[in-house]
């Protein structure tokens, strides 16, 4: 089983809510994760305990240069953000070092599986 995993402090509440449906990686992680495949999303810091909020199924996953990601493509990420250079920002943030608007992204679109209930 793969995860996708999340720093809580950034993710955490727009996960719960339903209100972040894509992630975007930076490099090409289309020799990890593929469409179709049934993930779980988790929270927490590397190196640390993490929490499984939900399994989800990957929708599509889609390699681009990072300064043709799309309004779609931003938004699902994180609905605050608009343009490019937003997603850009948080990238540096995340990744901790420059990211240009040149390097290679992954865009990871997921849906949470809902448990089935009889």
């Amino acid at each position: 089983m793969f995860a996708l995993n999340f720093y809580t402090d950034l993710y955490g509440d727009a996960l719960k809510r339903g209100r972040k449906s894509a992630t975007i990686r930076l490099g090409d992680k289309s020799a990890k994760y593929a469409t179709g495949q049934i993930v779980w999303v988790t929270v927490g810091q590397r190196f640390a305990r993490r929490k499984k909020l939900f399994c989800a199924i990957l929708d599509a996953v889609e390699v681009k240069v990072a300064k043709d990601l799309s309004p779609r493509d931003i938004q699902r990420e994180n609905p605050e953000f608009h343009t490019t250079e937003d997603a850009v920002t948080l990238l540096s943030r995340i990744y901790a070092r420059e990211v240009s608007e040149d390097e290679i992204v992954t865009v990871i679109y997921f849906s949470p599986i809902d448990e089935y209930e009889l």
